[in-house]
């Protein structure tokens, strides 16, 4: 299973998008994600041979511990990707291409049809406390808005925030500097 790095994120965003020919049929188009993808983490699937990771968005990283009040352990990066299958499961997603990284992963923002309305999947995933906002390799929110999301749900102790667990924006800009 490959992870995607902040490193990988911030290069993607610092550079062009993918080489293109600029005419309408190699533009990239909104898609519905196919309900046979397979989860690779909270933030990040695969559709055959295509990566898809959801742009801003940092899930909890598979194999680090979130601590629940009563002791019990559980695999905190699980617990994102649990959440963004139930997503996933529930209801129609719409995602739109906006970027692509050095291994052709493509960024996308996604919607959600939920009781007849359209929902951001980032937004949705971070407000409940279960997925952050990702940042630059030098910790700027690469969104604004999902840092706002993020602060909310740890000020409300929701999802994750109830539990003690180390951030994986945290984790991620420490593995870059020790490199």
């Amino acid at each position: 299973m490959r992870r995607f790095s902040l490193a990988a994120i911030a290069v993607a965003l610092s550079a062009p998008a993918h080489t293109q020919e600029s005419n309408a049929s190699t533009e990239p188009t909104p898609f519905q994600v196919s309900k046979s993808v397979q989860l690779l983490t909270g933030d990040t699937w695969r559709d055959g041979d295509r990566l898809f990771h959801l742009y801003g968005v940092q899930s909890c990283l598979r194999g680090t511990i979130a601590e629940e009040a009563g002791g019990r352990k559980i695999d905190c990066g699980n617990a994102s990707l649990a959440h963004l299958a139930a997503l996933f499961d529930g209801t129609a997603i719409t995602c739109q291409p906006i970027g692509y990284a050095l291994d052709e992963a493509a960024f996308v923002i996604c919607g959600a049809q939920l009781k007849g309305e359209t929902i951001d999947v980032g937004t949705a995933l971070i407000s409940t406390g279960y997925a952050f906002a990702a940042t630059t390799v030098k910790g700027k929110a690469v969104n604004g808005n999902y840092l706002v999301a993020e602060l909310d749900a740890k000020s409300k102790r929701r999802g994750l925030w109830n539990t003690r667990f180390q951030h994986p924006v945290q984790l991620l800009l420490k593995r870059i500097s020790e490199r």
